[in-house]
């Protein structure tokens, strides 16, 4: 009997430090990831279109704290829960090339704000 109540005293104390406010799950940012131009000359009839890319990226506050980073999967995608509020999306970059710009953007309460991103991959 007092192993069960103490399970239950660990049970409830655990609940109570759970955060305030958790990450909600129907708001962040969403979108696609895409490298180009993936050939140097352009021929007619080759394929030359931009494709798919697996990045890391940080999301920033406008004052530049980290609030979470994340890998796209293997074909660009990607959907993170963000709480409403505005930020940056910092592209992580281990080497010069290829390289994206930084984009802000805004997350709105119960919605997904798309957020594409085009990196450059430095074929001329």
């Amino acid at each position: 009997m007092l192993r069960k109540i103490t399970l239950l005293y660990l049970v409830l104390l655990l609940g109570a430090c759970s955060p305030a406010s958790p990450t909600p799950v129907d708001s962040g940012i969403e979108g696609q990831v895409t490298i180009g131009p993936t050939c140097p000359v352009v021929q007619e009839g080759m394929d030359c279109a931009d494709k798919p890319y697996q990045a890391s990226f940080t999301v920033l506050t406008p004052a530049g704290d980290k609030v979470t980073q994340f890998q796209t999967d293997v074909n660009g995608a990607f959907k993170i829960a963000l709480v409403p509020g505005d930020y940056i999306l910092h592209p992580e970059s281990p080497n010069v090339m290829p390289s994206a710009a930084e984009q802000p953007f805004v997350v709105l309460a119960g919605q997904f704000t798309r957020v594409d991103v085009a990196y450059d991959s430095g074929i001329r």
